[in-house]
């Protein structure tokens, strides 16, 4: 194992970060393809530049054995919409033309629930087999990467080892781009949301995703998809775990489909076009959860030996990661600074 080379895209990423510093725990030998100036590991070779570059991307993969695929735009906003398509699709066409040319053991794609649900009715639960069409798709983040992830099943079809995982949503320490979970979490905390929309969510802490995409690589069948997540629960439960480990009154005004919906027009349109900075609530996010994001693990759980490790447990550990980088401004009653 300690021969083996594996390239991680976006190794600086929340999700990356974790599976580079497993990786390394395993003793592999990692390279990371990561845009300039982002904060990668010493312990690790590094190649700067972006995955929509050919050159960039085939320099990055001589000599690998493993790719894991995570590099992406995350966010549900962005001011020029075409970033999200340039990334997230284009930049994985790219992946995939140059992996092609290579002698690879496997390619793990990171996909993303949120392309999963779909008009999900509330008594169902998502599972891996589920099949989306791009009409489905509530919004340009979303559409790239439905579109990223039909190149991955393609490449698998035309003979590449891909195996496709789709994360909910992650929690945990180190989140230093604030990704929209953490967001979300961190605007209840700061107090800048002073009301919810009830919505179903599943949450996994993201060190199991990272040990998700190993096992993946180790044990996933080729052109198979893999939903790696943990529990179902609505918003209100999510507030009320807050609550209870931060000591902070959460909000209890819950406000109708439509109102979030005319907020998220709003906002969205002041973001585009006045503020030219992220909206609090980005219409995609508003739209996602029109519909519960209830998924079943099941296949992952049983195929990959994918954990299933405490959610309040990662809740805690990612508030007082928050916490210690000064990212909480209000005192929290029933944890301290260490």
């Amino acid at each position: 194992m300690g021969n083996r080379q594996s390239l991680v895209t976006g190794g600086g990423g929340f999700i990356g970060s974790h599976l580079v510093r497993q990786l390394l725990e395993n003793d592999e030998m990692v390279r990371v393809l990561e845009l300039p100036d982002v904060p990668l590991p010493e312990n690790v070779e590094v190649v700067r530049g972006s995955i929509c570059d050919a050159h960039i991307v085939r320099k990055a993969l001589k000599g690998v054995q493993r790719l894991y695929h995570l590099a992406a735009n995350p966010n549900l906003w962005a001011q020029r919409k075409s970033d999200f398509n340039l990334v997230n699709f284009e930049g994985t066409r790219t992946i995939f033309a140059e992996a092609a040319k290579q002698d690879l053991e496997v390619i793990v794609y990171t996909s993303t629930e949120s392309i999963l649900t779909g008009n999900a009715r509330r008594d169902t639960l998502v599972d891996a087999a589920v099949v989306r069409k791009l009409s489905e798709m509530p919004g340009p983040y979303c559409r790239s990467k439905f579109l990223a992830e039909q190149e991955a099943f393609k490449a698998a079809k035309k003979g590449l080892p891909v195996v496709i995982v789709a994360p909910t949503l992650p929690i945990g320490p180190g989140d230093r781009w604030i990704t929209p979970p953490t967001r979300m979490i961190l605007d209840f905390l700061n107090a800048k949301t002073p009301a919810y929309l009830e919505c179903g969510l599943n949450m996994v802490d993201v060190r199991d995703v990272a040990k998700g995409h190993i096992l993946a690589a180790e044990r996933g069948r080729i052109g198979e998809r893999y939903i790696l997540g943990n529990e179902n629960l609505n918003l209100s439960e999510l507030l009320g775990f807050i609550e209870e480990i931060a000591g902070l009154a959460m909000p209890k005004v819950r406000i109708p489909y439509w109102l979030a919906l005319i907020s998220g027009v709003l906002s969205e349109l002041t973001a585009d076009y006045v503020t030219h900075q992220a909206p609090r609530a980005p219409l995609t996010g508003v739209r996602l959860a029109r519909y519960p994001m209830f998924f079943n693990s099941e296949k992952a759980i049983n195929e990959l030996g994918f954990p299933q490790s405490s959610l309040r447990k990662a809740l805690v550990d990612e508030i007082e990661w928050l916490l210690n980088n000064g990212l909480i401004v209000r005192r929290l009653p029933l944890l301290k600074e260490t």
